[in-house]
């Protein structure tokens, strides 16, 4: 128990020290068996316990899915995405904030990581919320909020690591998070509609775009 709770203190600390996740969780961990079992044990478990990570086919799916969110954030999918949403919700007042939720959605529905899904939608929607002033409080609410979609709408990367990890079946996870992806997407478009309509200075109201345009939009996505 004495050596668990000092360990945890330890991986904490050098996490706020700014060490890699991995490298603080791997000393912590070695020095823990050390000292709990055998330095012995500790040293021959390290090889082993690296290999079978890197070796995983179950965990070959992670990077996977952050080198598909790379490809569409460098590509420009991210934009087609944006541009698509926004020619169809523009025109309402808060249009650039629930193009931007419906831009992480998509953009969630093909990554499956929060973090990616929020540094990409920053990059994309943030200058253009900024340009036709949009509140920062509304702007980065909605980044911030619309990354959360990440890790809900399926696929997710946490999911596949919770299935492997409880030997639960991860497309049982995927159909599971469905429809609470979908309903986290109603209301926070709902909320946003709510902020827009309560204080219209926190998103001004978009132009009419043509059904012309809204059809070739679509080709992008």
């Amino acid at each position: 128990m004495i050596v668990g709770s000092i360990s945890m203190v330890a991986a904490i600390l050098l996490a706020f020290l700014r060490v890699p996740l991995a490298f603080s969780l791997l000393a912590v961990s070695v020095v823990g068996i050390g000292f709990a079992i055998n330095w012995n044990i500790a040293f021959r478990l390290l090889p082993l316990t690296i290999s079978d990570a890197v070796l995983s086919y179950d965990l070959a799916v992670v990077p996977m899915f952050i080198l598909m969110g790379n490809v569409i954030s460098k590509t420009g999918i991210a934009h087609d995405l944006f541009r698509a949403a926004y020619a169809f919700v523009g025109n309402v007042r808060g249009g650039l904030a629930l193009s931007t939720m419906m831009a992480c959605s998509g953009f969630s529905a093909v990554c499956g990581s929060s973090y990616a899904t929020a540094a990409t939608m920053a990059k994309v929607a943030y200058p253009s919320m900024k340009k036709y002033k949009y509140s920062d409080e509304l702007a980065s609410g909605t980044i911030a909020a619309g990354g959360t979609l990440g890790i809900l709408i399926p696929p997710s990367i946490i999911m596949v690591i919770y299935g492997i990890l409880t030997q639960t079946n991860i497309g049982d996870l995927f159909i599971a998070g469905v429809v609470p992806g979908l309903l986290g997407l109603v209301m926070y478009m709902l909320a946003i509609r709510f902020v827009a309509g309560r204080d219209p200075s926190h998103a001004p109201k978009g132009e009419y775009t043509p059904w012309s345009e809204k059809l070739a939009a679509l080709s992008g996505v």
